[in-house]
């Protein structure tokens, strides 16, 4: 029913929700962490859009049950992640390299644990989601920053500076892939020349591939580990549905580890923190997603990369002294500020107070995003416009 049905549907991606009084993170805090309940939020990564129809359908039929038990993993859902894995990446992934985990950042702080003592280094690529700090420093490690180079508006990898990190004995690097907030989809070459690096010095790798799925036509996402067996026996994949099809809240995530040393270290550590069963509507919603939702997935990016070149093109006009970094893939788009001049503390007193809009602030990404903001493009256009107008219009106000 799903494919027939959803060949015949339109998705009306301008609809605005209304999503408060949902106990929804994103539109329900605004007093809480902005100060005024009515800022317009573009700043956690969900998406203000309805679920593909197959997954509100699936999930749907499944509550009418009316008992919401522990819940297995069924052979279909293992099915339902592979045969994504394989038509859309390219990777034939086993079923019993795949790791059930309540999310991506549990399942990096677990990987962290597993690869690393306490006082090793470990590598990241900042600017960067702000968890990946949280979850080395967490569990008692040390970061080890490898800047990004932002050079003619595109991040690029400094392999120099990665190789003296490693020589200086970095254990672990934690991999954004694609990267968020720069929004990069790293090319094979990127990738083959950290996999060499990583190779030679004996360093493993956990990526972070939860935006896999987000990616722009003319761009590819490459699997880390599906480059070479050498690379799949020192990685750990995180990857999920939610981010891709905007379910979240089902806590759907799960992990790729080939190696089979590793992938035991993983599931014994992820059963000693009790943090390893299903949600109930989980792999419901995942097999409703990865078997019947593609052409949702293809018409959603279509959409965001519009609202991308809306807000270059808007910023372009009446914000000139702020220059957008161009993304290849995920829904975020990373703006450099810095020709504004602000401190952290003045960019949040014009974005909640003045502009009444939450974009998220950039130094939470590490210190060399201090002046950059990043804006949530999964949303309504007219949202998107309406927040870009309160933003510019405050700006001028305050320069005034």
């Amino acid at each position: 029913m799903g494919k027939e049905w959803n060949r015949e549907m339109t998705y009306n991606f301008d609809e605005r929700v209304p999503r408060k009084g949902t106990y929804s993170e994103k539109w329900d805090t605004g007093q809480e962490l902005f100060g005024d309940p009515d800022v317009l939020p573009l700043w956690v990564a969900d998406m203000d859009f309805r679920c593909a129809p197959a997954i509100v359908q699936a999930v749907t039929e499944r509550a009418k049950l009316g008992i919401y038990g522990y819940t297995s993993r069924p052979k279909e859902y293992l099915e339902a992640i592979t045969g994504w894995l394989e038509r859309r990446h390219n990777w034939n992934v086993h079923p019993s390299w795949l790791t059930d985990t309540p999310g991506v950042v549990p399942a990096l702080s677990v990987a962290v644990q597993v690869l690393t003592e306490p006082g090793d280094q470990v590598i990241l690529q900042s600017p960067v989601y702000n968890p990946f700090y949280d979850v080395i420093r967490n569990n008692g490690r040390e970061v080890a920053e490898n800047p990004l180079i932002l050079k003619d508006g595109r991040y690029r990898m400094d392999y120099d500076h990665l190789e003296s990190l490693m020589q200086d004995g970095a254990k672990l690097l934690l991999l954004c892939s694609p990267h968020n907030p720069g929004g990069r989809v790293w090319t094979r070459e990127e990738l083959e020349r950290v996999g060499e690096l990583c190779l030679n010095y004996g360093v493993k790798v956990v990526s972070d591939e939860i935006h896999s799925d987000l990616v722009f036509a003319e761009y590819r996402h490459v699997p880390f580990a599906s480059m070479s067996e050498a690379l799949a026996g020192i990685t750990i994949t995180c990857a999920a549905p939610s981010k891709t099809f905007n379910i979240p809240g089902l806590a759907t995530a799960y992990t790729i580890i080939p190696n089979v040393a590793i992938r035991k270290q993983f599931s014994e550590r992820i059963k000693a923190q009790a943090i390893g069963s299903l949600n109930f509507f989980g792999p419901t919603a995942t097999i409703a997603a990865y078997t019947q939702s593609e052409e949702w997935l293809d018409a959603v990016l279509i959409y965001i990369r519009a609202n991308r070149d809306f807000a270059v093109a808007y910023l372009a006009e009446h914000l000139p002294a702020v220059v957008p970094v161009l993304s290849e893939g995920t829904y975020l788009l990373w703006v450099d500020c810095r020709a504004l001049g602000w401190k952290k503390a003045e960019m949040k007193q014009v974005m909640y107070k003045e502009a009444k809009i939450a974009f998220t602030e950039g130094s939470i990404y590490g210190q060399n995003g201090e002046g950059f903001l990043r804006i949530n493009l999964a949303c309504p256009r007219s949202l998107l416009e309406e927040a870009l107008e309160r933003f510019c219009t405050a700006v001028a106000a305050h320069q005034a």
